[in-house]
């Protein structure tokens, strides 16, 4: 049974990686998408921002993620201190640490949330502490990161299908 995934994406800058994520999202059967920080995001039920802001935000996530922002339980949280006092769910970061493991040596559990922090400075030290694990894509060039939309893409594909 594949394991049901929750993408909290936290500080995520560029809405057209967020729209790419969510593409993604849509297309691995992941439907609970958390937004928190200062990602961007798709217009939502309850949503308060200023109309002109919120459709312009909308328009550029919808260039990448191409309808699948609409298939997507989508929620924001401004800060993820607040996720995470709600949350019931293990954590586990997308992040290169000094104990990270490599998405196949990954035991999924049932239900878990993957954190996927900012693009240039990755997850903050105080919420790394929180996760149950950190897994990290290993690099065979001379980058030492993959764009944050591709590298979950590599991640999910990884955890519901790298055993198969």
């Amino acid at each position: 049974m594949k394991p049901e995934i929750t993408l909290v994406l936290h500080n995520i800058r560029s809405i057209y990686n967020v729209g790419s994520i969510l593409r993604s999202a849509e297309g691995f059967g992941v439907t609970n998408i958390v937004c928190s920080g200062y990602t961007p995001y798709p217009t939502i039920a309850g949503d308060t921002r200023l109309p002109h802001i919120r459709d312009k935000i909308t328009s550029g996530i919808h260039k990448t993620a191409l309808g699948a922002e609409e298939m997507l339980e989508i929620s924001q949280y401004e800060t993820l201190d607040e996720w995470l006092a709600q949350n019931k769910l293990p954590v586990v970061a997308l992040e290169q640490t000094p104990d990270s493991i490599m998405p196949r040596e990954f035991v999924a559990p049932t239900k878990f949330a993957l954190l996927l922090g900012e693009e240039v400075h990755g997850i903050e030290h105080q919420y790394l502490e929180q996760c149950v694990a950190a897994i990290e894509i290993p690099m065979r060039g001379k980058k030492e990161s993959f764009n944050v939309s591709v590298a979950t893409g590599i991640a999910l594909y990884a955890v519901l299908f790298g055993n198969d």
